[in-house]
């Protein structure tokens, strides 16, 4: 069991017995005297990838899940699914495009980094790091001139995943991408 004014993000609890992990934590301290601390947290149901907003006071207490995290590599994906290895013992699993749809985007062949969330000998999902390096496949040409421009076009990224980019990045350079927000950070 843990307190609610214990939770932290990347954390995993049983809510309605089913597991979940703890996206983000809002602390809202009380207006009046003797009134409690509300900690709104924002969970995803690892089975069904729903995003649920609950509120809880500091003493509310919630019960913690066993989940293991193992690091793991995207081998490659065929026909909507991906396939995984574990690093540390270079077994593999798959997991369904829509398993992991919010992920997905972000997914590149042979990439390292990730976190598989087991329990029970099943994974339930994954952990990716804050930031992934991905290669512009399309945008428009580059345009000359334009480095101290705030102007952005679409780019189409090696995954399929489209995000705004300057106007003087070209196909084939590399970006950093924030996986929370799927938008652009800079150059790799």
């Amino acid at each position: 069991m843990i307190k609610a004014c214990q939770l932290e993000n990347g954390g995993v609890v049983r809510f309605n017995g089913i597991p979940h992990i703890v996206e983000s934590i809002q602390v809202q301290m009380p207006s009046a005297r003797g009134a409690a601390t509300l900690y709104k947290v924002r969970l995803r149901n690892l089975q069904s990838r729903n995003k649920v907003d609950k509120s809880f006071r500091g003493d509310d207490m919630l019960e913690s899940a066993e989940v293991r995290r193992r690091p793991a590599q995207v081998l490659y994906e065929k026909d909507g699914r991906f396939e995984f290895m574990y690093m540390d013992d270079y077994n593999q699993f798959t997991l369904s495009r829509e398993d992991i749809a919010v992920e997905a985007p972000f997914l590149a062949e042979n990439m390292e980094g990730i976190l598989a969330l087991e329990s029970e000998d099943k994974v339930l999902g994954l952990e990716l790091p804050p930031v992934v390096e991905l290669q512009i496949t399309a945008c428009d040409p580059p345009v000359r001139g334009t480095s101290a421009s705030a102007r952005t076009k679409p780019a189409t990224l090696s995954t399929g995943h489209v995000v705004q980019i300057p106007e003087y990045l070209a196909p084939g350079e590399r970006v950093r991408v924030d996986t929370q927000t799927g938008r652009f950070l800079g150059r790799a």
